[in-house]
C-alpha cells in the first residue's frame, strides 16, 4: 500500500491552455508523448481524419508552444495496419524530474502503435504494432514490422481483453520486477463492454506475452486506459484516464513499488472538465516535471474540437 501523503507530488491545478491543435478544424488530435533530444521538446500526437489515425511529430523548446513537423506513420495500401496507425513512442525515460530522452535497443528507436486495415474511428479489430527508426526528432515515416505483436485473437488474450485493443505504452524496467526488461501497459476491451489496463512483458521487444491473469487497473465499466509510468524515488506512479464509471472522463493515478500491484489515488481527480475546451473530456495524461514545474499534457474535447492542453503545477499564465 502507498499512502496519500506520498501521492501529492503530482497535482496540477492550474489549466494553461491548448497548447496544439490541427489548423483543419474537421480533423482530431489525441494521445500527447512528450519526449527530449538535442535540448528540444518533441511530442508525438495521432491524428483522425475520416479514414483513420495517423501519427504525426511536433516540436517545442519550452513546453509551452509547439509547431508540428509532419507525418511519422502515414496510411498505407493492403497491409494489415493499412488504415489505423496511432503510434505512441517506446522507451521514453521515466524518471521524475529527469532528462526525458529516449533510449535505443538494437542501435534504433521503437514505437508501439494501435494498427487495423478497417476505415472508421477505432474501428475494426485493432492490434498492437511495432515501428523502428533512426531518429525521433525529424518528421520521416517509421518502418513498421510486417505482423502485430499483440492481437485480441491471440490464444491467451483474457475474457476482459479478447475484443479491441487500444493503446500502449512500452517501458525499460531494469529493476526486473517482472523478470523481463521490457514492460508493456495497455488498455483492451473484452466480452463485457468495458476497457481495463493490462501487461505485457518480452526479452528482446518483438516477442511479447501477456503477464498475469487480472487487469491491474479496472472499475468493471467505463473505461480505464491510456497508461503513463513516472518512477519517483523508490515509487512508480501510473497515469491513465478515467470514463464513463461516473460522468465525463478525467485524469487518475496509482502509485505502486513494483509495477505490478497498484494503490489507486482515493482523492479528487487529477484533472476532470472545467474550461470550455476540455468541457467534455479531459483525459489521456502524459505528465512530466521539469526545472520544479509538473507539466499534465492532456487530451481535451470541448469548444475547440479535440485538441492537446496543458494543466501545471504552478501558474505560467503570467
Amino acid at each position: 500500500m502507498v499512502s496519500p501523503e506520498k501521492m501529492q507530488e503530482v497535482k496540477t491545478p492550474f489549466k494553461y491552455s491548448i497548447v496544439l491543435k490541427h489548423p483543419d478544424s474537421t480533423k482530431l488530435i489525441d494521445s500527447p508523448t512528450i519526449y527530449r533530444k538535442n535540448d528540444m521538446w518533441f511530442m508525438t500526437y495521432i491524428v483522425f481524419d475520416g479514414q483513420g489515425y495517423e501519427t504525426w511529430l511536433a516540436e517545442s523548446n519550452d513546453l509551452l508552444e509547439w509547431n508540428s513537423k509532419g507525418k511519422i506513420l502515414s496510411f498505407t495500401e493492403n497491409t494489415w495496419d493499412a488504415n489505423q496507425k496511432a503510434g505512441y513512442v517506446a522507451l521514453v525515460n521515466y524518471d521524475w524530474g529527469g532528462n526525458y530522452e529516449v533510449e535505443k535497443y538494437d542501435g534504433v528507436d521503437w514505437m508501439s502503435y494501435l494498427g487495423g486495415n478497417s476505415t472508421g474511428y477505432e474501428a475494426g479489430t485493432l492490434k498492437i504494432g511495432l515501428a523502428k527508426s533512426n531518429t525521433v526528432s525529424q518528421a520521416e515515416n517509421w518502418k513498421t514490422l510486417n505482423e502485430p505483436v499483440l492481437s485480441p485473437k491471440d490464444k491467451d488474450a483474457r475474457w476482459f481483453k479478447d475484443k479491441i485493443i487500444y493503446k500502449s505504452l512500452v517501458i525499460k524496467d531494469s529493476m526486473l520486477n517482472t523478470g523481463y526488461p521490457y514492460v508493456m501497459y495497455y488498455n483492451a476491451k473484452g466480452s463485457y463492454d468495458f476497457e481495463s489496463i493490462d501487461m505485457a512483458v518480452s526479452n528482446d521487444m518483438t516477442q511479447w506475452k501477456r503477464f498475469g491473469n487480472n487487469p491491474i487497473i479496472s472499475r468493471g465499466k467505463g473505461i480505464c486506459g491510456d497508461a503513463q509510468i513516472a518512477k519517483y524515488n523508490d515509487l512508480y506512479i501510473i497515469f491513465y484516464f478515467g470514463a464513463f464509471w461516473k460522468p465525463n472522463a478525467f485524469e487518475r493515478f496509482a502509485c505502486s513499488y513494483d509495477l505490478i500491484n497498484w494503490t489507486d489515488w482515493e482523492g479528487p481527480d487529477l484533472i476532470s472538465p472545467s474550461e470550455h475546451f476540455d468541457q467534455e473530456y479531459a483525459h489521456k495524461p502524459w505528465v512530466i516535471k521539469w526545472n520544479g514545474t509538473v507539466y499534465h499534457f492532456y487530451n481535451a474535447v470541448g469548444s475547440e474540437g479535440r485538441v492537446i492542453a496543458l494543466a501545471t503545477s504552478k501558474n505560467l499564465k503570467n
